[in-house]
């Protein structure tokens, strides 16, 4: 068989294609998001970026329920906005096989915070598969199907940042041919009001308790015996740390994490002296295992908070970890706009307007930071307009004057939408600004309703954003160039003040996605060394001596450094001083 080097997300792509995967829904979140990517380029998936997460699955849960194998991809923290469909269905069952991977984010590397996905598995009470390398992200997602089909249940798959984002040798299978699995009308199963959803429980956890037992001699679960001194239970990413530092020890690697082979682990415990759980996150396995009544150690030697490595877990164990003398850190990089990123306008503005800014999760959640230190919260996906209304209720309308709320235009579909109706239905005044880059940037520039393309690039409708918001309830909308900051600051002033709801569009795409003009700008000798030219936070600008100085091979002539500068002191270089 042929075999590739390929990223887990990829690897994972690739499991939905051998395993005849027809559709294949997600909203982009890193580190999920190149899964769907790649399944988008093999022939007979169909693939699409929806508007949330929540839609994703019902989109997936629909195909899944005509008949066709589906999948829905996304981050942690995705689950939660999916949470509504995928509790329903983990009780409904399937018809054909149905797959979410959910990729967790140990150590925020791209997230509002840590969350543990095994909890949602044991919550919603479905089958939970956790692999450690790109050959088990594809062998496990093609293993998730079997299981869905067999056993009449969605299937979490669970991955990692480290896994995700981490290469490795594939064996490439064969793809299989599947027919579509005809529909019956079944009102008893797919129909989830109460009577029918009292049954459909009864059934779960029937299919639960099968599982389980099965799990027992499932080869994903797999027993490596050495001494018997120590046993080392883990899964997922922590096997190769447990492999790297203990390479002595007795190990049971779980691929299934939820539901528990019970009489597996049982059997495990019997046979060495002393039994550890070593898992990144909560203390998920172990406490079940404690709950069998087998006695172990693991949370009171290891954290629950970001990623583990191979040398702490030595150190846990009284290992000596040797020095790495040769080995320099990697220079910090400080977490910045791009150069000529459009978003660097607004928050210049804003923070010089002194604004309470209600945050949200893209790119502009940067703009917290010095030097324009502009944003005040961030919450969630779509948090920024509902906390908007919430400020506005507290301190009353003069004080409210002062909040805005911002938020990108993808973020905008995915979850803002409803908190615009919300402030228009509660008769709330107040400023929306919608950060209009024509992208989805953050997660690597993905299509999203108002670009005007589809996942593959091709032409789509694009949703108009100034008409959406006046169907929301906006009285007022104005559209802006965030690098014409005589005009935006007048906007934000004159929005601010009327005592209606407004929203202020601020287009200009991302510098990433349009060639820039690459003219780089200079600072001459009229530069009073005010500094005004630093208070944008260019990464272009630096202060070499005592003066600021633009470093050419940084610059990409986006002309912003030369609006803020009061006395005209910034320019184009001629081409000849190229």
């Amino acid at each position: 068989m042929e075999k590739k080097i390929m990223l887990g997300n990829e690897a994972f792509a690739r499991g939905a294609y051998e395993a005849g995967v027809r559709l294949v829904s997600s909203y982009p979140g890193t580190p999920s998001t190149e899964i769907t990517e790649n399944a988008a380029r093999y022939e007979g998936i169909y693939a699409e970026w929806a508007p949330n997460e929540k839609v994703a699955t019902e989109v997936a849960v629909g195909a899944a329920i005509a008949g066709g194998r589906a999948m829905s991809c996304m981050k942690h923290v995705g689950l939660n906005v999916a949470a509504d469909p995928f509790f329903t269905a983990a009780c409904t069952g399937i018809n054909a096989g149905l797959v979410l991977i959910v990729a967790d984010d140990n150590g925020c590397h791209s997230s509002q915070n840590e969350q543990d996905t095994r909890y949602y598995a044991k919550a919603a009470g479905v089958p939970c598969l956790e692999p450690y390398d790109s050959q088990e992200c594809k062998d496990f997602t093609k293993l998730a199907y079997e299981i869905s089909e067999k056993y009449d249940t969605l299937v979490l798959v669970r991955s990692h940042t480290r896994v995700s984002h981490s290469r490795g040798i594939v064996e490439l299978g064969e793809v299989e041919k599947r027919d579509i699995i005809p529909y019956k009308k079944d009102i008893q199963k797919y129909v989830a009001m109460p009577a029918m959803a009292k049954k459909l429980h009864v059934a779960q956890e029937k299919r639960l308790a099968d599982f389980s037992k099965d799990s027992n001699v499932f080869d994903i679960n797999k027993v490596e015996m050495n001494g018997k001194e120590i046993g080392i239970i883990t899964a997922g990413v922590c096997y190769g740390y447990v492999k790297e530092a203990l390479p002595e020890a007795s190990v049971l690697k779980l691929g299934n994490v939820y539901p528990l082979p019970e009489e597996l682990i049982k059997d495990f415990a019997s046979k060495v002296d002393k039994l550890y759980v070593i898992e990144e996150g909560q203390p998920f396995l172990e406490d079940q295992i404690k709950a069998m009544g087998i006695p172990c150690s693991g949370k009171d030697m290891f954290t629950i908070q970001g990623e583990y490595t191979a040398d702490m877990i030595r150190k846990a164990f009284g290992i000596e970890v040797a020095e790495h003398c040769d080995a320099q850190p990697a220079p910090g990089r400080p977490p910045l706009f791009c150069a000529g990123c459009p978003h660097r306008g607004l928050f210049y503005v804003l923070g010089k307007l002194k604004k309470t800014v209600m945050g949200d999760i893209g790119c502009y959640t940067l703009g917290t930071l010095p030097p324009t230190s502009a944003m005040d919260t961030t919450l969630c996906m779509g948090g920024s307009i509902g906390m908007t209304h919430g400020f506005e209720k507290i301190w009353g309308r003069e004080d409210g004057k002062n909040v805005v709320a911002v938020i990108g235009d993808s973020t905008f579909f995915h979850s803002g939408i409803t908190g615009l109706v919300n402030m228009y239905y509660n008769k709330t005044p107040g400023t929306v600004i919608i950060l209009d880059n024509r992208i989805t940037g953050m997660t690597g520039h993905q299509q999203n309703p108002a670009t005007g393309k589809d996942i593959l690039g091709n032409e789509a409708p694009a949703v108009d954003i100034p008409k959406l918001a006046e169907a929301c309830g906006a009285a007022s909308i104005r559209r802006v160039d965030p690098f014409d900051l005589e005009e935006l600051e007048k906007t934000i002033k004159e929005e601010c003040e009327k005592d209606l709801l407004s929203v202020i569009i601020a287009e200009r795409p991302c510098a990433l996605i349009v060639k820039q003009p690459d003219i780089p700008y200079e600072i001459n000798d009229d530069c009073k060394n005010c500094r005004k030219c630093m208070a944008i936070g260019c990464p272009a600008i630096e202060i070499q001596g005592e003066r600021p100085v633009i470093v050419p091979e940084r610059c990409v002539g986006c002309d912003l450094c030369a609006r803020v500068c009061p006395f005209d002191a910034i320019h184009a270089t001629e081409k000849e001083d190229r």
